[in-house]
């Protein structure tokens, strides 16, 4: 069904199903609509209902009180951690807990994070802080990655520059760079911004078994083991004083990654290689006998005061970016120590470990072999409805599985479109000029629309193109630009890169998930609709997928939002009327005529970001919406984006608030929609 006062832009294909049988009715989830769609609405209704209200009370002589349409969403206090543990004790100067035999409560009982149903609206999580945490860590990265690339094309210009000479053999000089990852996190640890800097005996909280890390340095950002290259982690005996109960030095976790030769792993039993005497930049083999001192003797002190050690996992991954992906695996106990002469023939020191009882299963096999589970085919998918809802029209196919109607059903009641559709009424901003660039732009000093974004482009070419990070606003270049098709500036425009599935839920309606990683600031898939003035949306409280282009009130901060810094180019409308907040003029709907984001659910805790972009113009009010990854997403996770409903915002009818819960299961989860 194509909306009837649209012009097409671009082919159009129905999505599997009718959108008037009483079954695609039933399959429509209340997802996505405009919270200040829903206020308009809802306003009109109550203002009506007021004036004849009014009349009464007029003849009555009784006054009547004016209602409260919108209510502002507090701002969040500060960040707050609290430590549930099960038994009852004593807790001590290091905010663990002692029973009166002695012994610290973690060795028996697991250290949980305090329920989002304790805290208060606004409040984070210990998982909101390790998420932003990571997230801050890969902004600095990716940051230090453009770095990196910019001094890599200076050496190349450079050697191009140098005058050849066929008596003369060139000697290629390479300087020595400093890995981008370690100079983010050298750049955390003196602005001081880790997590947990002092170290933890136990759990972590934020940090459940089965956590994934992609980096050696993202577990040092978060407190999780406080070295990237070494695989023990340990306290050492410098910190008496503040572990006067401990006899130090004493061990807090380990890695284990195949970087000794003698490491054996059975899972639930681990025979696990001190350190020392190995070659851990080369062969990896060992090169000298071990001593017992530093974290072997830390291994020693735990087995002789029964203190758990956290075990992290680590095993091959194209993903990660050093080749590796490291799972938490849980706490150990050190059951058995002796010494040994290895296979190199050097004396080695051998810990048994053995998992402690009552905590998750093990999920790194299952993570290993994830993605021996996505089919190579379309056709292998359990509850296949439709092998491709775009029709052939994005060149990735879109299956659509259902495991949960019976019989199942396939989305219905939306016509597929792959580019934005225009209502009659909207008149189109003029063509931005563009710039000079010819092939690719790679200059920020002479590419006009990379000075838009500040004094840098505001991607890099790592993984076919990632956004640093969120911006008010990004520029990219257009149809006037000289610069083609891969040009790093046009990263959001070349289509979907990733395998997408949309996919029934028992209780969120239609979801989508990937079949691909996604590295954090991929562009995932843009927000496609028909572009009408807010104004002109109808009343039909069942669409559900209204996409407010919001760009210019969040660039102001305005109605709550949280405004982004950075340095972009501020539309002259900035400056206008900057203490009125009319509401967005344009919005996006997807109601009948969409992509695929409109299938993608609403989360407290997203794994997704909403990018407002410039490219063909620079109006702001009618910019493109894409969303991009704010996390590393693993295959088969579902995608999510903050919907942005302020709570109590919404009223029905009747003049009461509406109220729709929330089941995103995030730890942080608002428990309602609106």
């Amino acid at each position: 069904m194509v909306v009837d006062d649209a012009l097409e832009v671009g082919s159009t294909i129905k999505v599997c199903g009718r959108a008037d049988t009483p079954a695609a009715k039933a399959c429509t989830p209340a997802t996505r609509t405009s919270a200040r769609i829903r206020k308009i609405q809802n306003t009109k209704d109550a203002i009506r209902r007021r004036e004849q209200e009014e009349e009464v009370l007029t003849k009555t002589e009784k006054p009547m009180k004016k209602p409260r349409v919108y209510n502002k969403r507090k701002g969040a206090p500060g960040n707050v951690l609290t430590d549930l543990v099960h038994d009852d004790g004593v807790r001590n100067v290091d905010g663990d807990v002692e029973h009166e035999e002695g012994v610290k409560a973690d060795e028996k009982k697991e250290v949980m994070v305090c329920s989002p149903m304790n805290r208060q609206i606004g409040e984070k999580s210990a998982y909101s802080m390790v998420t932003d945490t990571i997230r801050d860590f890969y902004k600095h990265f990716l940051y230090f990655v453009q770095e990196e690339e910019k001094r890599c094309k200076k050496d190349d210009d450079d050697n191009k520059k140098k005058p050849k000479s066929k008596d003369h053999v060139a000697v290629e000089e390479k300087q020595k760079a400093k890995r981008p990852d370690l100079k983010a996190l050298s750049k955390m640890m003196s602005s001081n911004t880790i997590l947990t800097p002092p170290k933890r005996i136990g759990s972590i909280p934020g940090v459940d078994v089965g956590h994934q890390f992609f980096s050696r340095c993202e577990m040092v950002t978060v407190g999780f083991h406080n070295h990237w290259l070494c695989g023990i982690d340990y306290i050492g005996a410098g910190s008496h004083r503040e572990y006067p109960e401990f006899k130090l030095p004493i061990t807090v976790a380990i890695v284990l990654s195949g970087q000794y030769e003698d490491d054996l792993d059975n899972s639930e039993d681990v025979v696990y290689t001190g350190q020392g005497g190995n070659n851990l930049l080369g062969n990896k083999r060992q090169i000298g006998d071990q001593v017992m001192t530093r974290g072997n003797l830390g291994l020693k002190n735990c087995l002789e005061q029964n203190v758990p050690v956290r075990v992290i996992r680590g095993h091959q991954s194209r993903t990660s970016y050093v080749g590796k992906v490291y799972t938490y695996d849980g706490l150990y106990k050190v059951v058995k120590y002796w010494a040994e002469k290895g296979v190199s023939g050097f004396t080695v020191y051998k810990f048994r470990l053995k998992r402690l009882e009552g905590q998750p299963s093990l999920v790194t096999e299952q993570v290993y072999f994830a993605r021996g589970r996505i089919p190579n085919e379309v056709s292998e998918l359990r509850g296949l409805v439709c092998e491709d809802i775009s029709g052939g029209l994005e060149n990735i196919p879109i299956p659509a599985t259902n495991l949960v109607d019976d019989p199942p059903i396939p989305p219905s009641g939306c016509t597929y479109i792959k580019s934005l559709k225009f209502s009659k009424n909207v008149v189109l901003p003029s063509s931005a000029s563009g710039c000079n660039c010819k092939g690719s732009c790679t200059d920020p000093r002479s590419c006009a629309c990379a000075r838009l974004n500040g004094t840098d482009f505001p991607y890099v070419h790592r993984d076919g193109g990632r956004l640093i990070e969120p911006k008010a606003v990004v520029f990219e270049c257009g149809p006037n630009c000289g610069c083609g098709p891969s040009c790093v500036n046009r990263t959001s425009q070349r289509g979907l890169s990733y395998r997408l599935e949309v996919y029934k839920t028992p209780k969120k309606g239609w979801a989508v998930r990937s079949w691909d990683f996604i590295p954090s600031g991929a562009p995932v898939c843009e927000y496609i609709g028909v572009l009408k003035k807010t104004d002109d949306v109808d009343s039909n409280p069942e669409n559900n997928y209204i996409f407010d282009i919001d760009c210019l009130q969040t660039m102001k901060g305005l109605g709550g939002r949280e405004r982004r810094v950075g340095e972009v180019a501020m539309p002259s409308i900035l400056v206008q009327n900057d203490d009125k907040d009319n509401g967005p003029e344009f919005c996006i709907d997807a109601g009948t005529t969409g992509n695929v984001a409109r299938f993608i659910n609403h989360s407290c805790q997203p794994n997704l970001f909403v990018q407002c972009v410039l490219s063909a113009h620079h109006d702001i009010t009618q910019a493109r919406v894409v969303l991009f990854a704010a996390d590393n997403i693993p295959p088969l996770k579902e995608l999510t984006y903050d919907y942005g409903y302020e709570l109590d915002s919404v009223l029905g009818p009747d003049g009461k608030i509406k109220k729709l819960a929330c089941y995103c299961g995030a730890p942080d989860c608002r428990k309602r929609l609106f």
